[in-house]
């Protein structure tokens, strides 16, 4: 028997990163929501630990990136990546990173690829779910509720009905809403029901990062005192016996360990005195540890779902998207996910675009989810494929040449997957029927270069003003029309188009002569994603373009 019925705008099932960010994305849009997630709370282990330079952007759209960049490591720890034989023996390459505290600065420095409002953070996912939460509960038309489990949905003309159950006991009562959206992680029940399976690659052998892992969350305070190397956040160790990588978590002594298991390593039955040992082994010397969680997990995926969408119905996150997590790209793909869907949502259940404009999350999100985990997959490859030599250990000539060999390489490994601006910045939505396009060629897709660019289908060229603001400051919440350069353009039937279609359309006005000259035409729509849907030298065909942007597909 099922009890109340709750009615919402959009039921969200899974309280992760995916979940939480579209939650923030609607409630700011004065959209309904309730969302459920059968865990007890938001993460307890540490699981990804890298918030990408665009995320953190739509952080600050949001308004709460310097809240973000609080969490975790102290701002002044360096967030370099370090490459060790065993943490406390031979360091064989590190690549240097900001600080927190640095980057608020140097991101006002950087120009050309970097170029940005935020550079990236290093902050374990646990941190930025709270963080997340946070946010939404202050919305006042957001509901979150943990512990309460979703055990099945129902699809109508006019909507969707969702049972949900209290794991603490009670009767089950339904959400019903306009819009479900699934983003109940690997094991989605959202997308079993749909009957949509992963595409792609799975079962990957390698080295390391491939196959069975195990991870430890782990409290060793005496590390930073007895390690003979400066702190790091990422800790890569490369033996022959133990291979692993371990984030800092807080600066003070906790950390995410993760290690390859060998073939007669049954994670089943790892104890904890196990499970120190194993984190012994890397480090290559004895210390106090307190093991605060731990469990296998398998590395070697690369998959995406056949579909993301049916109906009234959507998915998001891992719930269509499976990484190895080489170049942290997982939960910021996911980010993104609900970044896209939630503009779309909030302007069909407002009004102001046709249901159309909902098709094209699909269209936009999969490829890019393609292309994720593609570079995850060559990042895999590229560490996990490379093998340490017998004598990589030895005090010897023969290991000092040895560990000088594999310094150089995983030097080049660390550059290429945590230098990737082209990654984080260059993700486009070419093809997509709600993009206008006007006829150039994006520069080629490469991850460690990025081209700025305003060819539509793509994230806005970012400048520092003169003024010191940074220009996505200036953009508006939902679209914005850019008029650039010395001519003073007739912007008025932009805003005539989108006045019909509900929506206040801010002109931002920029005379900055290089601002221009990078956008290379006056007039520029973004979207409220922040991703440029046309740009142009006049407003002559404004209706036309403001309706296909907006999904009715007008050419």
């Amino acid at each position: 028997m099922v009890g109340e019925t709750m009615e919402v705008d959009v039921m969200i099932c899974g309280g992760g990163p995916c979940g939480l960010m579209l939650a923030n994305e609607l409630g700011r849009r004065g959209v309904s929501v309730f969302l459920a997630d059968e865990k007890a709370s938001t993460a307890f282990n540490p699981q990804a630990n890298a918030t990408q330079a665009r995320t953190m952007e739509h952080f600050r759209r949001l308004g709460f990136a310097d809240d973000i960049r609080a969490q975790g490591l102290p701002e002044c720890y360096p967030t370099d990546v370090a490459y060790f034989t065993r943490y406390a023996s031979h360091e064989l390459a590190r690549f240097r990173l900001p600080s927190a505290q640095e980057a608020r600065t140097k991101a006002k420095q950087l120009r050309g690829s970097w170029s940005a409002a935020e550079l990236p953070h290093r902050v374990s996912q646990k941190y930025v779910e709270a963080e997340l939460r946070r946010q939404a509960e202050r919305l006042t038309r957001v509901e979150v509720r943990y512990a309460h489990r979703v055990t099945g949905f129902e699809e109508d003309a006019d909507g969707v009905s969702t049972t949900v159950q209290s794991r603490n006991g009670g009767e089950p009562f339904t959400v019903r809403s306009r819009y479900l959206v699934g983003a109940d992680g690997p094991r989605s029940m959202i997308r079993e029901r749909l009957g949509y399976r992963y595409t792609g690659e799975t079962g990957v052998s390698r080295d390391f990062m491939g196959g069975r892992m195990f991870a430890v969350y782990l409290r060793c305070p005496d590390f930073y005192r007895l390690m003979p190397h400066a702190p790091a956040w990422m800790n890569v160790t490369f033996n022959g016996e133990r291979r692993a990588f371990m984030a800092a978590v807080d600066g003070k002594g906790e950390f995410a360990f993760h290690t390859q298991l060998r073939a007669h390593e049954n994670e089943d039955a790892i104890t904890d005195a196990d499970a120190r040992g194993l984190f012994i082994a890397a480090a290559g010397m004895d210390l106090d540890v307190e093991v605060l969680s731990k469990g296998g997990w398998t590395a070697g995926h690369s998959l995406v779902a056949e579909h993301f969408q049916r109906g009234r119905v959507f998915l998001g996150g891992d719930a269509v998207h499976l990484f190895t997590p080489t170049g942290g790209l997982g939960y910021n793909t996911a980010v993104e996910d609900a970044v896209n869907l939630g503009w779309k949502l909030a302007s069909v259940l407002q009004g102001k675009a046709s249901p159309a404009l909902l098709d094209t999350y699909e269209q936009e999100r999969r490829p890019l989810a393609v292309r994720n985990t593609g570079y995850a997959r060559a990042f895999a490859d590229s560490l996990g494929l490379f093998k340490p030599v017998d004598e990589i250990e030895e005090n010897s000539a023969r290991g000092d040449a040895a560990r000088v060999a594999a310094g150089a390489y995983l030097e080049r490994h660390g550059r290429t997957e945590f230098n990737i601006p082209g990654i984080t910045f260059g993700g486009r939505y070419d093809g997509s029927a709600v993009i206008v396009p006007d006829g150039t060629t994006p520069p080629e897709d490469a991850p460690n270069t990025y081209t700025p660019t305003a060819c539509p289908g793509g994230r806005p060229p970012h400048a520092w003003l003169p003024d010191g603001v940074s220009l996505f400051d200036r953009l508006g919440f939902d679209w914005t029309l850019l008029s650039l350069g010395p001519d003073d353009m007739d912007t008025a039937p932009f805003v005539q188009a989108m006045g019909a279609a509900l929506i206040d359309l801010p002109v931002v006005r920029i005379l900055d002569p290089d601002v221009f000259a990078l956008y290379e035409a006056p007039l520029i729509l973004i979207r409220p994603d922040q991703i440029v849907a046309w740009r142009g030298t006049s407003s002559t065909h404004a209706a036309n373009v403001v309706q296909r942007v907006l999904g009715h597909r007008a050419e």
